[in-house]
């Protein structure tokens, strides 16, 4: 069995509709889904704001690679394009873990690099997964605990949006 933690994010155009495009490319192998959370950008900071979730999804056929492509191929369909590092898309898709493991391989760094330091990912994911944990890195509540307050206050749930 391969379980796979995703991390979603878009900041253009219909951005509840991309991130429904892709849960709903993900529904035969969706296990839990967070809420939608809206924050400010990270990186570039001159873009407009995210929509944020996270979900864990499982599937005996795929391993971390396999992820990797279902993520770039969702990515493919919401129309996303490359322009800058951490500019604005319609779609990303991150693989945040994948059992557990750790990759150095260039194309797939896991866990996902920053993820211990981005409360736009460990709030939505232990929404839905209480227990999560970075691997190499600690439990994500005990992670998220350590960030500063404001990176915490920064990430707002829309109870108005559902996916």
């Amino acid at each position: 069995m391969s379980r796979a933690v995703l991390s979603l994010g878009s900041n253009l155009g219909d951005r509840l509709s991309y991130l429904r495009l892709a849960v709903d490319g993900l529904r035969d192998v969706m296990v839990a889904v967070s809420s939608v959370y809206e924050t400010a950008p990270w990186g570039v900071s001159d873009q407009p704001d995210f929509l944020n979730a996270v979900c864990v999804v499982e599937d005996p056929a795929r391993d971390h690679w396999a992820w990797l492509r279902t993520g770039q191929d969702l990515e493919q369909r919401a129309g996303r394009v490359r322009e800058r590092r951490w500019g604005p898309r319609t779609l990303d898709v991150d693989v945040v873990t994948v059992d557990g493991m750790r990759s150095d391989d260039p194309e797939l760094l896991l866990p996902h690099p920053g993820t211990h330091e981005r409360a736009t990912v460990l709030i939505p994911w232990l929404e839905i997964d209480p227990g999560a944990e970075v691997p190499g890195r600690g439990r994500a509540e005990d992670l998220l605990a350590a960030l500063p307050a404001d990176d915490r206050a920064g990430v707002h749930r829309r109870a108005d949006l559902t996916l």
